[in-house]
């Protein structure tokens, strides 16, 4: 089986609307309207060129199995990388988050401008939660965030890796 990724192009929209069902959507607050997933979608191609988002089509044996990239945010007042994969159901439970992740989190640190890439996973979400440890990111905390939805709040796994060491060494130092 061979997992590629390939760059987000105007096409790929099929592929938010085919992840936007309720059991996919289940721990981010739901669906969006069609306008959200179209804004979004245009966001994935337009800001590609300014280096806000690099968004990718999961391509596995030639087939799209879903999507993962990195977009700019900060966290705490940090500019960090925040990350994203979603596989389809019917390819998951097979490597290919792991692969696809591993790849984005690799691509992201070889951009040099960002050293910290943070993921977010529902605290109920064993799958993404496992994801983030199996790709080697830490656990460093929790938070609230609004559900997609607006209406509610979710809270949430906070998973970084650093690819400096800088944080590594901060912790070292508040240890001693």
């Amino acid at each position: 089986m061979q997992v590629t990724l390939e760059r987000w192009g105007p096409d790929d929209l099929v592929l938010l609307e085919r992840a936007n069902s309720p059991e996919m959507t289940r721990f981010v607050g739901g669906p969006e309207a069609d306008a959200e997933l179209a804004q979004r979608h245009s966001d994935y191609l337009t800001l590609w060129d300014t280096g806000e988002v690099r968004m990718f089509r999961v391509v596995v044996d030639g087939d799209a199995a879903g999507y993962a990239g990195w977009w700019e945010e900060d966290h705490d007042g940090m500019p960090v990388y925040e990350i994203g994969c979603v596989v389809e159901p019917r390819w998951q439970g097979r490597g290919i988050a792991s692969t696809a992740l591993s790849e984005v989190v690799r691509m992201a640190a070889a951009t040099g401008d960002r050293h910290v890439i943070v993921g977010y996973a529902n605290v109920d979400n064993a799958a993404s939660n496992a994801l983030c440890r199996r790709v080697g990111f830490t656990l460093v905390g929790t938070g609230e965030f609004p559900s997609d939805d607006g209406d509610s709040r979710m809270s949430v796994n906070v998973w970084m890796i650093d690819t400096s060491g800088v944080l590594d060494h901060r912790r070292d130092q508040a240890i001693r």
